[in-house]
């Protein structure tokens, strides 16, 4: 099986990712398998899809020509524009130096179930991070502390926990890779 890795180009690849998140999301799955699986938070609309996109381009798995698996990118400038992503910024600035140091966050990762535990989460993040790591010198990201198998996978990439934080009565874990 060849997994292609590449950055979004199209429209359909940025359709495909929106279709794939719609799957995940924890509306579309039962309690047993968010648990088992895993699940992605945030449902973007493709207008602020597009717009990250072409600030700065989402890596995207493919085989035979479909999104089977995607790492968004999100620079800082987008922090106002998902109000539910707005409590991770600020933790970031109480993390980190923001004026020093040059960061992006990984908007969401998602694998189909179908590819998942053949590697393509870590080899997403590998692709991700040769394509930015000449522009940026962190990755960050927040994952629900109750998403266990996104949580232990994001560790076993190489990020490593700045803090916890409660928002929502939701518990978050704020995670950074330094590149």
């Amino acid at each position: 099986m060849e997994i292609i890795y590449k950055q979004v180009v199209s429209d359909e690849e940025l359709y495909q990712i929106l279709e794939l998140q719609h799957k995940n999301i924890p509306t579309s799955i039962s309690d047993a398998e968010k648990q088992k699986e895993g699940f992605v938070t945030v449902q973007h609309d493709f207008k602020t899809l597009k717009m990250m996109n072409n600030v700065c381009a989402h890596s995207i798995a493919k085989h035979n020509n479909s999104v089977v698996g995607y790492a968004l990118s999100m620079v800082k400038e987008f922090k106002n524009t998902i109000p539910v992503l707005q409590p991770m910024f600020k933790e970031i600035e109480l993390c980190i130096n923001v004026t020093t140091t040059n960061y992006i966050t990984m908007g969401q990762i998602c694998i189909d179930k179908a590819y998942r535990k053949q590697g393509l989460f870590k080899a997403l993040y590998k692709f991700m991070q040769l394509q930015l790591r000449s522009k940026f010198d962190i990755l960050i990201t927040e994952v629900d502390v109750n998403n266990t198998r996104s949580l232990n996978a994001h560790k076993a990439v190489g990020f490593t926990e700045l803090k916890r934080y409660i928002f929502n009565n939701q518990e978050w874990v704020l995670l950074s890779w330094n590149w």
